[in-house]
């Protein structure tokens, strides 16, 4: 079981540290180009805290188990990151009824599996 945590800690991490890193340094619009099209729907700087709560997130995934130092913040971190894969299921779910964008259904359920997986790591850890 503890392998199958790591191994979706580190996933969780590489995955939340791209989607972090390119909210923090990503315009607008370049965040639409690419796909992130729940960004449109708020502000900036609501997009950039999401994405600096992410990136703090990564260190909560990896650094407290790794060295052994208050444990119990991986699942809070894992925790953390489920509340925001809500957010964005709501999102993509309110672009898709409203603007009849089949499309955004698929990224409702790659949140919905990456929901999973912080659910899964938030209980094994905590």
């Amino acid at each position: 079981m503890n392998i199958a945590l790591w191994t979706g800690q580190i996933v969780l991490a590489a995955l939340f540290a791209l989607s972090g890193a390119l909210k923090s340094t990503m315009s607008r619009e370049k965040m639409l180009e690419t796909g992130q099209t729940g960004a449109a729907a708020y502000p900036l700087p609501v997009v950039r805290f999401t994405a600096i709560c992410e990136l703090l997130a990564v260190l909560g995934l990896i650094l407290p188990r790794l060295l052994g130092v208050a444990p119990v913040l991986t699942g809070w971190a894992a925790l953390g990151l489920a509340v925001v894969m809500v957010g964005a299921m709501a999102m993509h779910s309110k672009l898709a009824i409203a603007g009849h964008k089949p499309a955004e259904w698929r990224n409702v359920g790659v949140n919905a599996v990456i929901f999973a997986a912080c659910v899964f790591v938030a209980a094994g850890r905590l």
